[in-house]
């Protein structure tokens, strides 16, 4: 089975910047199916445009535009497109990396898709620095990617198989579906009573119901942003935001800067 080195994948690169034992990188998926193959190093894959399958042993799992996956160096797996073009950036992770800076390298095992919004924003951010490429950008990338690593703990919201079911289920609602949502209608569509709702969110958010929903709104337009030549008004209106302005003041406030300016970074 082919192992792929550091720095190496499918595809042609667009670009690639080192970082004290951090590897940047951006390409352009051009084979329509890989060998079976595993990776030197762990890493994390954001898929910024078309749509994959990624296969291992245990799953296939299905990756639109804007999937984030962590890739486990361990892990034998393929990729086939599903779509004409398909565009990734990744964010390699030497082992000594993580030994450097006490983090702990158990949380990576397996591969998986990153479903927190949080840790899809700070993904964001990084990617913006990247394509910027100023002065301040790698102490930026430095800091952002120290943050994204310890919020992968909270992803085990999402993995724990003793998780009531009802938290899947609100999970799917919220990422799949852009209505409104209220506490009523939510605890009528998982059969549970609205008092245990309103308890049992921060416990598995650590947050609450208003402002998780408000960051999956801001992820969603993160995805649209990155891959399509959507206008900001209409990202704002297809996100479910009440107007433009709405949309900017929630935006800044979880990535620090206005849809216009991480669209122009990014660009």
């Amino acid at each position: 089975m082919k192992i792929l080195t550091k720095g190496t994948y499918y595809g042609a690169m667009h670009a690639e910047q080192q970082m004290n034992g951090v590897l940047f990188s951006e390409y352009d998926y051009l084979t329509d199916k890989t060998d079976w193959h595993f990776h030197e190093n762990p890493y994390f894959m954001y898929l910024l445009q078309g749509n994959l399958y990624d296969v291992n042993k245990r799953c296939k799992t299905t990756c639109p535009s804007g999937s984030f996956l962590l890739h486990n160096w361990q892990e034998p797996h393929f990729n086939s497109k599903a779509s004409t073009q398909a565009r990734g950036f990744h964010i390699e992770f030497e082992k000594s990396w993580f030994e450097k800076n006490n983090i702990d390298i158990d949380l990576w095992e397996g591969s998986k898709l990153i479903k927190n919004p949080k840790s899809h924003h700070i993904l964001a951010k990084i990617y913006a620095e990247f394509k910027y490429a100023d002065v301040y950008s790698e102490i930026s990338c430095e800091l952002l990617v120290s943050e994204l690593c310890e919020n992968i703990e909270k992803e085990q919201i999402y993995l724990f198989e003793e998780n009531p079911s009802w938290l899947t289920a609100l999970i799917e609602i919220i990422h799949l579906h852009n209505e409104p949502f209220d506490l009523k209608s939510l605890s009528q569509q998982l059969g549970i009573h609205p008092g245990h709702l309103s308890r049992a969110i921060p416990k598995y958010f650590s947050t609450t119901l208003g402002d998780y929903i408000r960051q999956v709104k801001v992820k969603r337009a993160i995805d649209l942003m990155l891959y399509s030549t959507t206008s900001l008004s209409a990202i704002s209106y297809e996100c479910g935001f009440s107007d433009q302005s709405h949309f900017s003041r929630t935006f800044k406030r979880y990535m620090a800067m206005t849809p216009r300016e991480f669209y122009k970074k990014c660009r």
